[in-house]
């Protein structure tokens, strides 16, 4: 008899959450990345929510990283900012805008990121989506490198020779357009 009970209960179980949308959902979807990304959208941000952008990006759904990281950058996170510099950068997700991307990079350069520093310096280096400034690039690439980071590190010891760290196959990108 406990067992028949026992059946009725957990067969009426969906039909009782259908019928009761005032008790919420009963067991919602809040660890997948499709949540985080709706909840991206309304307006959330934080460490654990902007960190999922990057398995996003790595499984090549850019458009909803790029959800992700925008809000996040909004709201002052400087990997997420320079994430967005990198999407803008390569055109996941959106265009392909390298001002757009500077001005990510810039953003989080002012407010201290190492990887924000070197990004941005590299742009102002190339004078790649904003004017080019090889010695202020040349100086947040030396801030990037006393903060710590190893690529800032590794292209001091090269002079500074943007080759060290670029991939021959993006040479088009930084060619001059004219």
């Amino acid at each position: 008899m406990r067992h028949v009970v026992a059946i009725l209960i957990v067969s009426a179980a969906p039909a009782f959450a259908e019928t009761a949308p005032e008790l919420g959902a009963l067991n919602p979807d809040e660890m997948s990345l499709k949540s985080f990304v709706e909840r991206a959208e309304r307006g959330e941000s934080g460490m654990v929510l902007c960190s999922m952008g990057y398995g996003l990006t790595k499984e090549g759904q850019h458009g909803a990283a790029r959800t992700l990281f925008q809000t996040c950058a909004e709201d002052g996170y400087t990997g997420a900012m320079t994430w967005m510099g990198q999407l803008d950068n390569n055109g996941l997700g959106g265009e392909y805008n390298p001002d757009a991307a500077a001005e990510w990079d810039r953003r989080a350069a002012e407010l201290g990121d190492p990887v924000g520093k070197f990004n941005y310096g590299i742009a102002l280096m190339r004078g790649h989506g904003v004017s080019q400034d090889d010695a202020l690039g040349r100086h947040l690439v030396d801030e990037a490198a006393q903060d710590g980071l190893k690529i800032a590190r590794r292209l001091q010891g090269a002079g500074y020779d943007l080759e060290e760290i670029t991939p021959d196959a993006d040479n088009w990108k930084y060619a001059p357009a004219f």
